[in-house]
């Protein structure tokens, strides 16, 4: 199918909150890289026992061909794919690709945005569990009045998009498929974004934050449940390495924060990490099993 036929075809999907058969919902992990995989075996201890209770896609750039072993998880996960740009529209092509092939599949309740370099930082139980039982999706949503927010508006996008709608956050979103269904099916917003927000406009920190804040605000949580340092500075969040990792590294990033979550207070704030390189995966294999829960 071309984008076209797939937003079409998944934007037409049932609205219906109830299934007239017996359905399991699962998580619909999309994982968004120039190419492979270099954490994936972190990601098959995660997903190892729970068959059934998620779904996996990824897409790349179109030249890359390499297939995950069959016995992978990743195994034919890879989706029909388009050139992707940093900071371009096409970032947003990519994504909403994502969900409109994850959107085919009706057990599909919930949509959680990754990349290569992202790590889980607790087992799969706690992750489906705290995803699935969310009252609110997980989209950072703000009002950022310096250059970097504000200043990217383009009065162009006016009267579709006015100043006062304008919002910023982080494109690693997890979506309720209500939202989900949003997105594929925007033919107002996108085409503004698509013409309006070029560099140094970065579509992907603002379509998704505006997108939700104007069209179902109640849904959202205007929190993102990915962890990155952006402590150093500079156009790109903290990268770490084989040396940064510890136990108690990641427990500050799993229990070193306050949120509410579902009207509660509660410091389990990120389910997710980035940006890790590597070479992290050896250390993060060996202190996964007794951390997370992981199988050794």
């Amino acid at each position: 199918m071309s984008d076209d036929e797939l937003m079409w075809r998944a934007s037409m999907l049932p609205r219906i909150e109830e299934y007239p058969y017996n359905r399991t919902p699962k998580v619909a992990f999309m994982f968004l890289s120039k190419g492979r995989l270099p954490l994936a075996p972190l990601w098959e201890k995660f997903f190892k026992g729970y068959e059934g209770l998620y779904s996996i896609y990824h897409h790349t750039s179109p030249e890359f061909t390499q297939e995950a072993p069959q016995s992978s998880v990743f195994y034919k996960r890879r989706i029909p794919s388009k050139p992707t740009q940093w900071g371009r529209s096409t970032m947003i092509d990519a994504e909403r690709r994502l969900l409109a092939n994850a959107l085919l599949d009706f057990s599909n309740e919930r949509f959680v945005l990754l990349s290569e370099t992202c790590i889980p930082l607790f087992n799969f139980t706690t992750i489906y569990n705290y995803l699935i039982n969310s009252n609110q999706s997980f989209q950072g949503s703000f009002d950022d009045p310096r250059y970097m927010g504000r200043g990217r508006y383009n009065k162009l996008m006016h009267p579709t998009i006015s100043l006062s709608d304008w919002r910023k956050g982080s494109q690693w979103f997890e979506i309720h498929r209500k939202i989900a269904v949003e997105i594929v099916s925007d033919m107002t917003y996108y085409p503004v974004f698509r013409d309006h927000c070029r560099p140094p406009c970065y579509t992907d920190e603002h379509y998704f934050a505006t997108l939700v804040t104007k069209n179902c605000p109640e849904l959202n949580s205007n929190r993102s449940i990915t962890w990155v340092d952006w402590s150093r500075g500079g156009s790109h969040p903290a990268t770490f390495v084989r040396n940064d990792v510890s136990e108690a590294f990641l427990n500050q990033i799993r229990q070193g924060f306050n949120c509410t979550y579902n009207g509660f207070l509660t410091t389990m704030c990120f389910l997710f990490a980035r940006k890790f390189h590597p070479n992290t995966l050896q250390p993060l294999l060996r202190i996964a099993p007794g951390l997370l829960g992981f199988d050794p």
